[in-house]
Order: C-alpha cells, then structure tokens, then sequence
C-alpha cells in the first residue's frame, strides 16, 4: 500500500461522488468523464487498500469506509477552506491584530480619528490601544510589546526609529478670567508670582521651562505639580493656578473651563510616530502608521518636524 500515492485528484473524486451521489453528477462538477472519475476512485481504493462502494447494477454504493473516509476528508477541506478565508483576510488586513500606544494628549482624539478610518476598511483586526507615558511608550515599542506608538522621547534612544515627527507649540492654560488670559502671549516675566500648576519634573516639557524661567531669571511659584497635562488642566479648570502643557490636551475641556494663551519663548512639544528600531512593521502597523500620519497632518496647530527616511508614504 503506497500512503503517499493519494493525489488531489483522487480525493476530489471520492468528495464528489460522495457529495453529489453519482459518478455522472461528480464527472460534471470535475469537467472530465465518467470513466476518469471511476479511474481516479478505483486508484484510491488501491492506494487505501480497501474498498470505498459497493458496484451493484452499474451503480457505486458508499461502504462504511467509504464514510468514515469523507468524514475526515470534509475536515480537511473545510479546514483549506478556513485557511484559504484567513489568508484572504490577512491579504485584505481584515485578520490579525495591531497594538498601539500613546501618550495621554494624543488618546483624546488623534488616535480615535485614525482608528475610526482605518478599521473602516479593515475591520476585523484586533486593536488594542494602551496610554502611558512617553517613556514607557518607547519601551513598549522596543520591546515589542506595541507595534507602533506615539510619544516624545529622549535624544540619543536607538532602540526605537522615529517613522514621522510633528511639533506643536506649548500654551499657558488659565482659567477663566484670569488676569492674564486676555494677552497675546505669555512670557515668563509675565508669570512672576503666579500660581503656578508645573508637569513633573522628569517630562519634557518640563525641562524646557525650567529652562527657559532660568534664562528669565524668574522663581516660577509651583503650588502643584501634576501629570499628565489633563491632569493639570483640570487643576487649572478649578482654578488653581496656570500651567504650561501641550495645545491639544485644553481642546477637551468646555471654552467655559479654561483658556489659553502662546508661551514665549516658545517651547517646542515634538511628537514621535515610533516603531521597532529593527523589526519590520507588520502589514497592518504599516497601514495603521499612515493613517496615523495623515491624522497628525490634519489637526490644527500640528506640523511635520521633519521628513524621515522610512516614513510611511
């Protein structure tokens, strides 16, 4: 008995015929003759070595075998079929999963609008969507643990490539009819003794104030430090003091909360599309990261740092 003589062929005659009922009606579905189909069911049944159908009258009968056979040769088709189907939804990036995380600021309504259009046209995909800061981002993408995401990051970080970078310009958060809520900007000498609601001391934005306080020569008065930025805008909603933050995250409060007003000298909040320093991205991650991109080129007040070799078209 030769195992390995089975051949496609012979296993879609035998279906046939078991489907169908017939040799005639299985020579029709296959496009060949009847004696071809009784051919390719006989060399199976020598390969197997046992018989599939009775031959009575001219006529094929299934035999006990004979269904048990189609049994597992029905699980193997369905089987090709379901991969066939994955492989289509994969083809469409209709299958599989995508990670992505994100800073705070971007989780509001960046990310919604891009997922929003993308899963349009590949629904089916897993997405899962995690907010961290910026450090933890970069060391979720590094790891692998996120295929792409979207954060600021330190100089000098190669574990992670930078696909696209975009910068906005801080703002000074106030509450409602603060004194200095109807400037044209905002200096630092401008803020001597204002209360003041700081980022922590290890963000990046905090680090460009303090620097740019000292070049003022300027005590800023911290009364709270807080993060992230929606934390300290709610702080400033409540009117504890003015806080210098990214301009998208005051968007989500209601213009009867809060106001805001540019800082100068600017301070730059540069915002990363990152991915995996040396894997490549995934179908659905490419596809994702140029969504993202053209998000980031819609919103207000966002604009290209730079052009990156590997950016997504």
């Amino acid at each position: 008995m030769l195992w390995g003589a089975m051949n496609d062929r012979q296993i879609n005659a035998f279906r046939q015929v078991m489907r169908l009922g017939s040799v005639t009606a299985a020579a029709r579905a296959l496009a060949v003759s009847q004696p071809a189909v009784s051919r390719l069911i006989g060399d199976l049944e020598s390969d197997l070595g046992f018989a599939l159908f009775d031959r009575r009258a001219g006529k094929l009968f299934p035999t006990p075998e004979a269904r048990n056979f189609a049994s597992e040769v029905e699980r193997m088709f369905y089987g090709l079929a379901r991969l066939e189907r994955f492989a289509r939804d994969m083809h469409n990036l209709r299958q599989g999963s995508l990670s992505v995380a994100t800073l705070p600021m971007v989780s509001f309504q960046i990310l919604p609008r891009a997922l929003s259009a993308f899963l349009k046209d590949h629904n089916g995909l897993r997405v899962t969507h995690n907010v961290h800061t910026s450090p933890r981002v970069a060391d979720l993408v590094a790891a692998g643990q996120a295929d792409l995401g979207i954060a600021q990051t330190a100089p000098g970080r190669s574990d992670v490539r930078h696909l696209q970078s975009w910068r906005t310009d801080c703002v000074v958060a106030l509450p409602v009819g603060h004194p200095l809520a109807g400037y044209a900007q905002i200096t630092p000498q401008d803020l001597k003794g204002v209360a003041m609601v700081a980022l922590s001391f290890q963000t990046v934005t905090a680090g460009y104030a303090t620097e740019r306080f000292a070049e003022a020569g300027i005590a800023p008065e911290i009364v709270i430090e807080s993060q992230p930025s929606y934390s300290a805008c709610a702080l400033v909603a409540e009117g504890l003091g003015a806080a210098i933050v990214d301009p998208l995250t005051p968007r989500q409060f209601p213009p009867t909360a809060l106001c805001t007003v540019p800082f100068a000298p600017a301070i730059p909040f540069d915002l990363h599309l990152l991915a995996h320093a040396d894997q490549p991205l995934s179908r659905p991650a490419a596809a994702m990261a140029t969504t993202l991109a053209e998000t980031m080129d819609a919103t207000p007040g966002v604009r290209r740092l730079r052009d990156v070799a590997g950016a997504p078209d």
